[in-house]
């Protein structure tokens, strides 16, 4: 019995199984997350202890599967590091969750702190009582998980000295708010409405109460000295105040005075001002009862939740709301009952360092010229350890460790004189999970060497199929039809317009618009960037043209900040042609491609789009109507920005501590400094080009350029980018390479298919030499696409991976890249890469993406981005690799037939063995990067692991290619019809780590976080073609190659 049960559970069947269910779990995790919190998938799923089980009998399995297969002998060590290194991983997590701590610790500047409140919420109960003859106090703890959604059920049963008592779960209130409900019964309220800090509370003043609101007392019916006291007498309210202050009744703006310690009457409905705080009093007190209501915000986790519960004592019992959350001590709540008294609270749990933090500063550092855009923060701190006392500095992805505690720069005060501390308490945990990430990634990299791994064996087997294939005489006819693929081009030249003659007058050269692109601006980001990428942008968004009627985009651009009132009636933003209702609605012939600005206002300056705007901005799932309105409302913001000048932020304040450059239009006072005599510098330019363009004589004009560059270079050197970076921007932008190299590889990839296909059936020298030339351009065009994103590197000043746009021609280089690798003797794998990285590109350059370069957000700007993201998305290329080449394998297995089912055989051996070892190196680097991205985190915010939906998808994708490369062990699922059906079917968790968590899911990994995505229609028609397509080699494969 026990041998069956031991062979059970390291059965590969039981394996294939434990990948499929584990994966199937978190992907269903992840969408729970997205409806509602991380807090509620915990609770069904990543923390339930069936969940756990399934981590443990994967643990047995790998113990199973290393005696079974005989790991332990040295020629299989690679093999061996890898069931290892898993086995420490669970372990690790093991110990951090029921071993290890983690949580924030706030300091203000000057204080001193060593207290850190949990990131878990506890049930903390305090039972005071009498125990042979003196006072004693029980303590009790429970974690708890709530949601609103969930079963919360819990009772706890325990004895004080013989005396029993229950505390039992009533119900969960998320983002509890105070309310008060009416009741004769009831104690009497007085509402306020504050905004202290900023924003809007709520509070209620109890009768006979005092209440600290942001540091100011106020009093109801309870006279006390330094409050703000509130009394009610008969029907009379009144106010005395210890603080000068006035008053605006909003009804009728009416104003008055609050004298100091003087009795006065109460204004309802307005706005007193004294104290540092403002608020208003809406409404006469009411007799009620304190409840609570949710906010039903599953993502709010500033507010307090309240927890109802219900004690019992010796057949006594009462009703208790907690109010609290995790980051902080919940608010203490005691009562006697019966003869116990208990003190109860629920939020964090309070840990004690042996020793306390200062903080000296805190640092916030923006972007320039903006307020809240941070570059980067740090806390400047001194550890008072006893004898031992130092310094440190504490800022993202810089921690401080001191006796196993880790300290990490989390967030801070709005006010920016506090921090908050990530801090975490797991050396045993987080050493054991990294032996494992060592033992992993030796071993991962060590089967793609090693020459007695699957990876070697896939070697020679390729090379036995290559030496067989002397020759394909009748191998691809089905690739005819790719050569029927073409693209259309968005680039079609705008219908010929009334032209301005002013425009055509003055026309400046395209000499002195290059120098006037060359001119660097601060964006509404902070990004320092030469006039040229703006203008570029400008053009390729708004009419989606490099060039306006014989103008480039400088010359565009210029044109437009000299006569701007012209340029509101120069038709040159594009519509849709087939939405017509943008065409009536402002007015417009339907069918017509480019209107004007001003086409889209009324005679009385009204935005005409305004109430459908609304709707489309408001509507859960807009349609496609709705979302043209939002694309277009985008251009004429776009434009609008231009021709009023407020882009032109040309000019460095001097001595500005942020760095920040205005426009000429933000300059009306004098500011005694330089910039009171180089602010008209625009105006004389833009009038002296008005003369030069008729004159041809710009001497003038560069003049004034010069000397605003020199202005620029003297008091904005800190921010202004070299000379060297922006030659590189303007010819990034001029020869924009990502958008032209989508065609070309698909080109380059048609031909070369049509080249083999006749080398199949006539290879003579000619076609061979044809062949290797078209393999060539695709390698130079490879060249390009490199030189490209080194370009883009330099430019941003970061690795070019790190939003949308740039991760997707990242993945089309590392497709590429792969495509070139695996097929030096694959003529059919180079031009298959070719087209699916043409694919890419073009999915890069939809409307959704944005290809402008940005700065990155303060948690990016490391070298763990460089690694991490590099390695995890240039996983996609060898995946994107293997799922074409599962389509190819099935394609041929459709065209094969009695005749040439041998060779047919050799070459879908050639490509499944191809495609193994794409996916093979494709599941190497997904699990180094995702695992580097876990350090990553580590090192940053201190938790290697959060369930957030980028890397739990990543991990799905991981079990579903481990499934994949483990299904020979399986009987059933050998075979080449079944593994290239699920190589192809494995790409969609691919699709749904990147396109789906970054556009569907919210986490830290969102680019469109909030925006209410649908699935796009070829999604469907792929999975229906590829379930047709799968049905059909079935059929064949059976026929002819099943062996």
């Amino acid at each position: 019995m026990g041998k069956k049960i031991f062979s059970f559970l390291s059965s590969t069947r039981l394996m294939a199984f434990l990948f499929v269910f584990f994966a199937a779990a978190m992907a269903v995790g992840t969408f729970i997350e997205s409806e509602y919190n991380t807090t509620t998938a915990r609770i069904l799923i990543y923390n339930t202890k069936w969940f756990e089980g399934i981590m443990a009998i994967f643990v047995i399995n790998f113990f199973g599967n290393i005696k079974r297969y005989q790991l332990h002998k040295k020629e299989k060590w690679a093999t061996l590091l890898l069931h290892l290194s898993f086995i420490f991983i669970i372990l690790g997590a093991f110990i951090t969750r029921y071993i290890s701590y983690e949580g924030v610790m706030p300091i203000r500047e000057g204080e001193t702190a060593n207290q850190i409140f949990s990131d878990k919420t506890y049930l903390t109960v305090f039972v005071d009582g009498d125990y042979q003859g003196e006072m004693r106090r029980r303590t009790f703890e429970k974690h708890l998980l709530l949601s609103p959604v969930t079963n919360n059920d819990f009772s706890i049963d325990k004895k004080f000295n013989e005396t029993p008592f229950e505390i039992e779960y009533k119900d969960f209130v998320m983002g509890a708010k105070e309310v008060i409900k009416p009741s004769e019964n009831g104690t009497l309220f007085l509402k306020l409405v504050e905004s202290g800090d900023g924003t809007r509370h709520e509070h209620y003043l109890k009768a006979g109460e005092v209440q600290n609101i942001h540091n100011v007392l106020f009093a109801f019916n309870k006279p006390t000295d330094g409050a703000i006291n509130i009394a009610l007498e008969g029907d009379k309210y009144t106010i005395k105040s210890p603080f000068e202050g006035d008053f605006m009744r909003m009804a009728d703006q009416m104003k008055g005075k609050v004298a100091k310690d003087a009795t006065q009457d109460l204004m309802f409905r307005s706005l007193y001002n004294m104290g540092g705080t403002q608020f208003v009093l809406p409404e006469p007190a009411m007799k009620g009862v304190v409840a609570f209501e949710s906010n039903n915000d599953f993502k709010d986790d500033k507010k307090d939740d309240a927890l109802v519960l219900t004690v019992r004592v010796d057949g006594k019992e009462k009703e208790v709301t907690l109010l609290g959350a995790k980051g902080k001590m919940g608010v203490p709540n005691s009562f006697k009952l019966g003869n116990l008294e208990f003190t109860m609270m629920y939020g964090s749990k309070v840990y004690q360092t042996p020793f306390s933090i200062k903080l000296n500063d805190f640092i916030a550092d923006k972007y320039p010229g903006t307020e809240k855009s941070y570059s980067a923060f740090e806390s400047k701190v001194t550890v008072i350890d006893g004898a031992e006392n130092f310094d440190a500095r504490i800022y993202m992805n810089n921690i401080l460790d001191h006796k196993g505690y880790r300290f990490f720069q989390a967030s801070f005060d709005p006010d920016e004189k506090g921090t908050v501390l990530s801090v975490n308490h797991d050396s045993w945990g987080t050493n054991i999970t990294y032996l494992g990430y060592f033992l992993l990634y030796i071993g991962l990299m060590a089967i793609l060497f090693d020459k007695n791994t699957r990876f070697g064996d896939l070697k020679r087997k390729l090379e036995k199929v290559k030496a067989k294939k002397a020759k394909m005489l009748s191998l691809i006819a089905l690739f005819v039809s790719f050569a029927g693929f073409s693209q259309n081009h968005m680039h079609q030249k705008p219908t010929d317009k009334q032209v301005d003659s002013l425009l055509s007058k003055y026309k400046v050269s395209e000499e002195q618009a290059e120098k006037f692109g060359r001119l660097v601006i601060q964006d509404l980001g902070g990004r320092m960037k030469p006039i040229n990428t703006f203008s570029s942008e400008l053009l390729r968004k708004v009419s989606k043209q490099d060039h306006y009627k014989g103008m480039n985009s400088d010359q565009t651009f210029l044109s437009m900040t000299q006569f701007p009132q012209v340029w509101y009636n120069v038709p040159m933003i594009y519509l849709k042609k087939d939405n017509d209702s943008i065409h009536k609605l402002i007015g417009v012939p339907v069918g017509e491609k480019y209107t004007s600005l001003v086409n889209f206002f009324d005679d009385r300056g009204n935005y005409k789009l305004t109430k459908v705007l609304d709707e489309a901005y408001k509507a859960a799932v807009p349609n496609q109507f709705q979302k043209d309105f939002i694309e277009t409302d985008k251009k004429v913001n776009l434009l609008y920005s231009a021709l009023s000048g407020q882009i032109l932020k040309v000019f460095p304040v001097p001595g500005d501590a942020n760095n920040k450059w205005v426009s000429y239009l933000e300059i009306n006072e004098h500011t005694n400094s330089a910039l009171d005599s180089i602010k008209n510098v625009i105006p004389y330019y833009l009038s002296s080009i008005d003369k030069a363009a008729v004159t041809g004589d710009y001497k003038l004009s560069n003049s004034l350029l010069k000397g605003l560059e020199n202005y620029q270079i003297k008091y904005g050197s800190k921010v202004r980018p070299s000379e060297k970076k922006i030659d590189s921007e303007i010819l990034y932008n001029k020869y924009d390479i990502f958008k032209k190299l989508f065609s070309w590889y698909m080109y380059a990839g048609v031909l070369m298919f049509l080249f083999v296909i006749i080398k199949i059936f006539n290879a003579n020298k000619t076609v061979n030499i044809l062949v290797k030339i078209s393999h060539a351009i695709i390698a130079i065009l490879f060249v390009l696409h490199t030189v490209g994103l080194i370009f883009r590197w330099y430019i941003s000043g970061h690795a070019p991976w790190s939003d949308a746009y740039e991760s997707m021609i990242y993945v089309g280089w590392a497709t590429m890249l792969f495509g070139l690798v695996f097929g030096r003797k694959s003529e059919l794998t180079v031009a298959s890469t070719a087209f699916v990285a043409a694919m890419i590109l073009m999915v890069a350059h939809w409307n959704w993406m944005d290809p402008a370069i940005a700065n990155l957000q303060p948690v990016l700007n490391s070298y763990w981005l460089m690694i991490h993201v590099a390695v995890i998305v240039g996983s996609y290329g060898p995946f994107t690799l293997g799922m074409i080449l599962g389509l190819v394998a099935l394609l041929l297995m459709i065209f094969t037939n009695e005749k040439n089912k041998a060779k047919m055989d050799l070459n879908i051996k050639e490509i499944t063995y191809i495609n193994e070892m794409a996916l093979t190196v494709g599941l190497v680097m997904l699990t180094i990067g995702n695992f580097l991205g876990g350090q990553w985190a580590n090192e940053s915010w201190g938790r290697y692991w959060g369930w957030d939906p980028k890397e739990t998808w990543a991990l799905v994708s991981i079990m579903v290619y481990a499934f994949v490369i483990h299904m020979r062990f399986v009987p059933a699922l050998r075979g080449k019809w079944i593994y290239n059906l699920i190589s192809v079917l494995a790409f969609y968790s691919i699709l749904m780590t990147y396109f789906g968590v970054n556009f569907y899911l919210t986490g830290l990994h969102s680019y469109a976080k909030g925006d209410k995505v649908v699935t796009p229609n070829f999604v469907y028609y792929s999975v229906a073609f590829v379930a047709i397509l799968g049905t059909a080699a079935y059929f064949k494969n059976k026929k002819y190659l099943h062996k």
